[in-house]
């Protein structure tokens, strides 16, 4: 790992000083900024960017090229694909149904991580916005956007645009994040998808 006055490169791991980096499981050109604290045993990919304040708990998984913005809480049971933006104060979770494991009257569940841990999967590419709240057992297909603040209860298709709380579909986004139009086709980068029932699929260009 280089130290705060080295330059920051495309090959080495970069650990601000005041961030408590437990984990040797971390790719190369990742950056590790102010307060961030990746735990023992997390995984975090190759060229990632963690910022200020960020927490990923051991059991975690990062791919590579993934954003992580400041005051994000990656708990164990997640996993989140390559070139993931999560926003600033996303807040994933993984019991359903939590109780203070130190309570006599589920002490015996949380014996044993199987009883109470959820996986959650967040596909290639998705974005989730500022303040979003990701429930546990849960599948975020790649591509999908999850508006700022909106609270995700279901699994998401792919390029599937989640807004509100609870969140609703509300449309489609392109691989590059714009929103479709009605005839699915991308205002920016003109790709154009079609739709089968509640999914969408890249029209080959010809």
């Amino acid at each position: 790992m280089t130290s705060p006055t080295e330059v920051i490169s495309e090959t080495r791991t970069f650990v601000h000083p005041t961030a408590l980096c437990e984990t040797s499981q971390i790719g190369a050109g990742t950056r590790v900024w102010a307060f961030a604290h990746v735990m023992d045993g997390a995984i975090v990919g190759k060229s990632c960017n963690i910022c200020d304040r960020a927490f990923i708990e051991s059991g975690a998984s990062i791919g590579d090229r993934v954003t992580i913005k400041n005051n994000v809480l990656i708990w164990d049971g997640v996993t989140i694909a390559d070139d993931v933006f999560v926003g600033p104060a996303v807040v994933f979770t993984n019991d359903r149904y939590p109780r203070s494991a130190r309570m006599t009257e589920v002490s015996s569940r949380y014996a044993h991580k199987e009883n109470w841990l959820q996986t959650t999967h967040v596909g290639r590419g998705v974005s989730i916005g500022a303040g979003a709240i990701i429930l546990c057992g849960l599948a975020i297909g790649e591509f999908a956007s999850i508006a700022a603040g909106s609270l995700v209860t279901k699994d998401v298709p792919a390029h599937r645009l989640i807004i509100g709380h609870p969140g609703k579909p509300v449309g489609w986004v392109c691989k590059c994040g714009i929103i479709l139009d009605a005839n699915l086709v991308c205002p920016q980068c003109q790709l154009t998808y079609q739709a089968n029932e509640d999914e969408i699929s890249l029209i080959p260009s010809t």
